[in-house]
Parts: C-alpha cells; structure tokens; sequence
C-alpha cells in the first residue's frame, strides 16, 4: 500500500484532518495533522463493521499509533527507558466470562485517570490496548480437549 493511500485512510477514518490546503502547479497541496478528538467504535459500530472494515480500522489505528510514537521519538527530551515506554504482548487464556471480567477490572483501574487533567509535573501518555484471538501455537494442548 502507498503512504498516499494510508494518509486517504488516515483521514477517512477521522485520525486525520486537513490543516492547510495550497495550490501547486494547479494540483491542491493538503497537510494533514492528528486529530485530537479520535474516534472511537463503540461495540454497536464494532458489530456493524464488515471484516474488511475492522482490517481498515485496525491498519488506521496502528499507522497513528506509529505516527504518534515517531513524533515522541523525534522530540529532542525523548528518552524511552526514563519515561517508562514500553511495548509488549503476551497470551492470556481467557474463557469469555474470564474476558470480560478482565474488561470490567482493565476500565476500573484506567477509568479514574482519564479524568487527569493537565497539571504541573504530569506529561501525557499514550496508552493502546489491543485485544483479539489468536490461533494457539501448534504444540500447546488446550486443558480438558
């Protein structure tokens, strides 16, 4: 895919906003910057989106993901391992009312912190949980089958 048509996507998935638009040589020039107010899928868009949607939806998500860590990177302060950032993954086991339980206990300890607001001493952090099934590695044996 070109970096053309993830910016299209960028901005058609309401990550992007044109900020200025100029003509050139009769063609029109357009800068883009991230939006502040991202959207967001609630679980009634979520069920409505086709399985091509939620790929176009999850492409756009990693690609301001990556946007936003690049821009952390390119700040002259940056210093990762002194700011805490961190990027991993593991595999959890979970039947569905695991899963859920997991959901309810995730949103009580973020939900009082995104009522943080700007003040002296605190900086703002990007947090992007992502969740879905993936196939089990063919040597590990599910309990109980």
């Amino acid at each position: 895919m070109t970096v053309y048509r993830h910016v299209a996507l960028l901005a058609e998935a309401g990550f992007l906003e044109v900020a200025q638009e100029q003509r050139v040589r009769g063609a029109v020039e357009r800068h883009y910057r991230l939006r502040k107010d991202r959207p967001v899928i609630d679980a009634a868009a979520a069920a409505a989106m086709t399985k091509e949607d939620h790929r176009r939806g999850f492409a756009a998500a990693m690609a301001v993901l990556l946007a936003e860590f690049n821009a952390y990177l390119d700040q002259e302060d940056a210093d990762p391992a002194a700011q805490g950032v961190s990027y991993r993954q593991g595999t959890f086991w979970l039947t569905p009312e695991e899963l859920a339980e997991l959901g309810g206990e995730l949103l009580a300890v973020l939900a009082p912190r995104l009522e943080n607001g700007p003040a002296l001493g605190r900086e703002p952090f990007l947090l992007s949980p992502i969740l879905f099934p993936v196939a089990p590695p063919p040597d590990e044996e599910r309990a109980g089958e």
